[in-house]
């Protein structure tokens, strides 16, 4: 395929500002918080992540509490956020493993760390990916990188961003070289928004998008549906 040009990245951004107003992300402030709860957040929802993570906080008031507890303790706490007993297993040893190296689980020298640093350091951590890193990069930091979560990958897949059989991986390596650093963070929030409320997996609501003027599959499925008797468009789930 061919890369989308800058003008088109552009806008892109300018349609879902013009959707969502300013698109600017939740921020925390520590950047060992936020990789827990990017932990937490992996195949489920956001209300269900952060539901997990306030419980985990209330019955474990310390980090090394949570290290020192029976990793089924910890699943029990976070059941609410799906996969508990291998997200438990996952924190546990991320937290021993931070430990270890730093003697404490303070990771704001990040914050004055260049950026290669920060992402050999968070990848050599236990099932820690390039969503994860990106993530804590992005909300943590305050650092120009675009997270491709399930839905950043499935909106960019339809938008022609990244080829359809692009893998998450993959798709993060080329939106990252795509997207201009300033649009970067501001570009994820946008389209985790839309993959969220309208670019659905099953049945994207593309008569709503606000991206259906610029997005090469809405024609398509939009054609389709208009014709009775037909499909409905090719298949659009993230399989």
């Amino acid at each position: 395929m061919t890369a989308p040009t800058p003008e088109a990245i552009r806008a892109i951004h300018r349609h879902l500002r013009a959707w969502l107003g300013p698109l600017r992300p939740p921020r925390r402030t520590d950047p060992l918080e936020e990789l827990i709860l990017t932990v937490l957040s992996q195949h489920t929802s956001d209300a269900n992540s952060e539901r997990a993570y306030a419980a985990l906080c209330k019955r474990f008031p310390t980090w090394d509490a949570v290290v020192r507890a029976r990793t089924r303790t910890v699943a029990d706490t976070i059941r609410s956020g799906g996969l508990a007993n291998t997200k438990a297993a996952r924190i546990r040893a991320i937290l021993r493993e931070i430990h270890q190296r730093e003697g404490s689980f303070d990771l704001s020298w990040m914050r004055n760390s260049p950026d290669d640093e920060v992402v050999a350091y968070l990848r050599s951590l236990p099932g820690v990916g390039p969503k994860t890193v990106a993530v804590v990069q992005a909300f943590a930091l305050g650092r120009p990188t675009i997270p491709v979560d399930t839905h950043v990958h499935r909106v960019s897949r339809r938008l022609g961003l990244v080829p359809q059989k692009a893998s998450a991986e993959v798709a993060h390596r080329i939106l990252e070289d795509v997207v201009p650093s300033r649009l970067k963070v501001g570009m994820h929030v946008g389209l985790i928004t839309l993959g969220r409320e309208v670019c659905k997996a099953g049945r994207p609501r593309c008569e709503e998008c606000p991206l259906a003027e610029v997005c090469p599959t809405a024609p398509t499925v939009l054609a389709a549906r208009a014709t009775p008797g037909e499909p409905s468009g090719p298949p659009m789930s993230d399989e």
